[in-house]
């Protein structure tokens, strides 16, 4: 990422310079995945600019989205059971997990707290039936980053820049589909998002 594509942090959201926030982040992912991460938050940044929400906080809850992505099934499984989380998610595996779960470990182990944030990050596997603007920010940024290449990606991105709300609809309801036609479990929350959504389309 170009030096010109990050952000300076000024608001204190969070205990770290943006620097250090990107070196904690690489510490936990492979060069995949981490650059995955700069592309999200920059494109989080992106479209916080295009619907007037703070580029700041959408820059970090970016950055952080996938931090707990490659942690092991034992890992996860220990801290929903030790957090007493819903037993669920027991049933689920990394692609819920790592949203839903990943936001434990960020305050665990960042010591990050800030609920927008942290509800970000959790949301951006599968949504919600009330998603905030960073929720849907993240959620799409995610989605269309310029790493993305998928039947369906360009139209998502017109979408998106048209109506962040419009491409959170697309988004899920294209989840789903691939869900439906490959013959994978659907989270009950997934189903959840695309009903409370549907007045988008």
């Amino acid at each position: 990422m170009e030096k010109n594509e990050t952000i300076d942090y000024q608001e204190n959201l969070i205990p770290y310079t943006h620097d250090q926030l990107v070196a904690k982040v690489q510490e936990k992912l492979d060069d995949k995945r981490f650059q995955h991460c700069l592309r999200v938050e920059k494109q989080a940044i992106e479209l916080a600019n295009e619907n007037q929400y703070d580029p700041e906080k959408a820059a970090i809850a970016g950055l952080l989205h996938d931090y707990a992505k490659q942690r092991s099934d034992h890992d996860f499984i220990k801290v929903i059971n030790d957090k007493q989380m819903n037993p669920d998610l027991l049933d689920y595996g990394n692609a819920i997990w790592h949203g839903v779960v990943g936001a434990e470990f960020i305050k665990d182990e960042l010591h990050i707290f800030d609920e927008e944030i942290l509800n970000a990050v959790r949301r951006h596997t599968v949504g919600a039936p009330y998603m905030t603007q960073l929720d849907q920010i993240v959620y799409m940024a995610d989605y269309i980053e310029p790493g993305r290449d998928f039947p369906g990606v360009e139209k998502a991105r017109e979408i998106t820049h048209a109506s962040l709300k419009k491409g959170v609809f697309f988004q899920t309801q294209q989840t789903l589909s691939y869900l439906v036609e490959n013959a994978r479990p659907i989270y009950p929350g997934t189903i959840a998002t695309y009903n409370a959504w549907q007045s988008e389309n």
